[in-house]
């Protein structure tokens, strides 16, 4: 049985970032094929493709970033822990955000307005002089940063490799509900693998039953542990780890 692994390289970060620590070395040089290999539950099976769906950071946003994930993904080719690499973009843009302060426990973030007779104390003046909407909130430009392709990648690659017999299993390695679509419909044709990356629950949208369509599917959580040893030797080929990694 050839299986096919698809992984949505976003929600992998996050998540292993949040299991992890995002200041703690030792889970950021990850071996993709090393991680799910011990995940592949049907029997006579064999991880036939490694498909790895990223964007690149921006070099001119964060340079030291962009530098290092070249390293990485290089690596990945090196090492033979991926077979395609599916690049979306990162896109950024300014947009105008209302301010809130802090949230504490079960309670909502209160969001500044120019009425108000009291300011924290840590508020910018320039803020409160600043520029307000309709209803008077305080409203701050940030600087907003999104991936855009992962998911699209992830489902086209996915699918296109079921319809095409390319791959008798698949194992997708997200927590985007966004693919509740995709995986069911592969789902119909072949058993799934669905690998929750996060310390979230996975997502209802992701669930199913393993009898569903032709039946053999499993859903899996990665933890801490899994990411810290399966990581790539500290240099392959000519690239080696980055400082902190």
């Amino acid at each position: 049985m050839r299986i096919g692994v698809y992984v949505d390289g976003f929600n992998l970060y996050y998540g292993a970032r949040k299991h992890c620590g995002r200041s703690t070395p030792g889970w950021r040089w990850l071996d993709l094929r090393s991680l799910v290999e011990p995940l592949a539950g049907w029997g006579g099976s064999r991880i036939d493709r490694v498909v790895y769906c990223t964007a690149r950071v921006d070099a001119a946003d964060n340079p030291s970033g962009h530098v290092d994930q070249a390293a990485y993904l290089d690596a990945l080719l090196a090492h033979g822990s991926v077979d395609v690499i599916a690049e979306g973009r990162y896109v950024s843009w300014a947009k105008d955000e209302p301010l809130v302060n802090e949230s504490s426990g079960a309670f909502r973030p209160t969001v500044y307005r120019h009425s108000d007779e009291t300011w924290d104390e840590r508020l910018p003046l320039r803020l409160a002089l600043g520029k307000r909407d309709e209803s008077s909130r305080v409203m701050a430009t940030v600087q907003k940063r999104e991936e855009k392709g992962s998911d699209v990648n992830v489902a086209s690659h996915l699918l296109f490799d079921v319809l095409t017999a390319r791959v008798d299993a698949a194992i997708v390695v997200t927590n985007d509900s966004d693919l509740e679509l995709p995986l069911r419909m592969a789902r119909r044709r072949v058993p799934v693998g669905t690998v929750n990356p996060s310390t979230n629950p996975t997502a209802g949208a992701l669930k199913g039953r393993s009898e569903d369509g032709v039946g053999g599917h499993w859903w899996r959580r990665l933890t801490a542990a899994d990411y810290t040893s399966s990581q790539l030797p500290e240099l392959v080929g000519k690239f080696r780890r980055p400082v902190g990694w």
